[in-house]
């Protein structure tokens, strides 16, 4: 039977060398980071090779690693950086092909469980059918916490097109979610 380790035993078992440990990290949070970064590009062979990089690089810098957070926050924020520098390194220029997208609604009570995971799974998907650039804007600013001079930053935009691109996002998530509404 395999040890389960905390992240803090894989931290250290990390910058001591242990191949071992780099296998665990990997395991535990590939998928995790390949989500994360299909968020912000859809793009399946380029998640992968993204969030492999995030790995690699974590060897790299194994003997200096200093987690102030958790792993799993220090790995989702590199994974996140990795895609972003990809954007901005890659000059993506953002399809502006406007869609409609439903917007999550409150918590449901306990008797709508189901009917909250088909909402969930709606919203999920209707967020990355957004426009790229608007979904991008809107994943870094409510899923990433980013401000919106960061996201400006990141993205090398204007902080005013960030306020549009939100701005934009709301308005169709609002729209689709009259629209999934009216449909019952």
């Amino acid at each position: 039977m395999q040890q389960e380790y905390t992240d803090q035993e894989l931290q250290e078992l990390l910058t001591k060398d242990s191949e071992q440990a780099i296998v665990l990290i990997f395991q535990r949070y590939y998928s995790f980071l390949c989500q994360a970064v299909y968020k912000i590009i859809p793009d399946g062979n380029l998640v992968e090779d993204l969030a492999q990089e995030v790995f690699l690089e974590l060897w790299r810098k194994r003997e200096k690693l200093q987690v102030s957070t958790s792993l799993r926050a220090y790995l989702r924020r590199a994974a996140v950086n990795r895609a972003l520098n990809y954007i901005r390194d890659q000059k993506i220029r953002f399809d502006e092909e406007d869609r409609d997208a439903p917007l999550a609604s409150s918590s449901p009570s306990a008797g709508q469980q189901m009917e909250a995971q088909e909402l969930q799974a709606a919203i999920d998907l209707a967020i990355d059918n957004l426009p790229e650039r608007c979904r991008v804007v809107f994943v870094l600013s409510r899923f990433e916490d980013m401000s919106y001079s960061e996201i400006a930053g990141q993205l090398g935009i204007s902080v005013k097109t960030v306020e549009n691109q939100i701005s934009k996002a709301l308005k169709l998530l609002r729209e689709a979610l009259a629209e999934r509404l009216g449909d019952k």
